[in-house]
């Protein structure tokens, strides 16, 4: 088992470096071939840091575990808000009382609200992800044209504003090696976690959905986790609040939306009692932060987290 742990870590690591790889080089080539910033920040970027969930869903329908696909959204997305957002708050106060996020959080709330509605037909089938991916156009959509209509107002050049994945002065070779790395990596840290973090939910006796909602979810939190630390530490809420948002979004539409079209995704009874509601309780949490203007202080952070530690255990138990 020692060995099925470091090969589970190990496809965990490779898939985090091959997504941030793909992103990079995404963004740049991008950029070079004359698409506009914007656009680039809208769908590469968002897209690519979600990577490392889709293939590990796609990977998990193809080898007959679908539970882990499942409960790796649902629990990414609790893990983002008790976690993410309380982890940082514990070395800082996050002044999300600064924040503007009212739009995209009702957004998010009406994604998870639209999400158990579709789970509780008990499969998320073909059907279900035209739904989700048909929500996804439209919320990408009025994201793009609200942004654009910022910058307009705010006379600034879209094409000033790149992506911090940007380096104008990249070379070609460097932008291929960054493809080749993502586009190579992605795929081979997915088998590697998922092979063996199925492994051991059968060695354990345990099913594969918590598997999904315990060590795959944490694992595919950790790019939100450090990106939600550092813009703590550099008193960047709304860029903490933001990132936290739009992934939850993005976990429930686009990649349950994409997976379940390379198959079915039954819903075990036990998503339908609990974790769902988990995960919508934990997003209604924001609520404070999003609309009465209240800081994400240190005590916040110590509850956020011990509510976490709380559900862990009441998953593994």
């Amino acid at each position: 088992m020692v060995t099925t742990w470091a090969l589970l870590i190990l496809g965990l690591v490779i898939l985090l470096l091959a997504g941030d790889a793909l992103v990079k080089g995404a963004v740049n080539l991008s950029l070079r071939l004359g698409v506009p910033a914007l656009i680039v920040s809208l769908t590469i970027v968002a897209f690519g840091t979600s990577a490392p969930e889709l293939l590990i869903s796609i990977k998990a329908i193809l080898d007959d575990a679908p539970g882990i696909a499942l409960g790796n959204v649902v629990g990414s997305n609790t893990a983002n808000i008790l976690l993410v957002l309380g982890i940082p708050a514990l070395l800082a106060t996050m002044h999300t009382s600064e924040c503007n996020t009212r739009k995209t959080y009702v957004y998010m709330i009406a994604a998870s609200v639209l999400f158990i509605g579709l789970a509780f037909r008990g499969v998320f089938d073909w059907i279900a992800a035209l739904v989700l991916l048909t929500a996804l156009a439209f919320f990408l959509g009025s994201a793009f044209f609200e942004a654009k209509a910022h910058r307009t107002a705010s006379q600034v050049d879209a094409e000033d504003e790149v992506p911090e994945e940007a380096d104008p002065d990249m070379p070609l070779i460097k932008i291929i090696v960054f493809l080749v790395l993502g586009l190579v990596g992605l795929p081979l840290g997915a088998e590697l976690l998922v092979d063996n973090a199925t492994t051991i939910a059968r060695f354990w006796g345990v099913s594969d959905a918590v598997i999904g909602l315990t060590v795959v979810a944490i694992g595919t939190s950790l790019p939100e986790l450090a990106t939600t630390v550092m813009a703590a530490l550099r008193r960047q809420a709304d860029v903490a609040l933001g990132n936290v948002i739009g992934s939850n979004m993005f976990n429930l539409l686009a990649i349950i939306g994409i997976a379940s079209l390379v198959g079915p995704i039954p819903v075990d009874a036990e998503f339908l009692t609990f974790d769902l509601w988990v995960m919508l309780g934990a997003s209604l949490l924001l609520i404070p932060f999003v609309f009465l203007h209240r800081d994400i202080t240190r005590i916040w952070g110590i509850v956020l987290s011990a509510l976490y530690a709380l559900y862990l255990i009441v998953v593994l138990i």
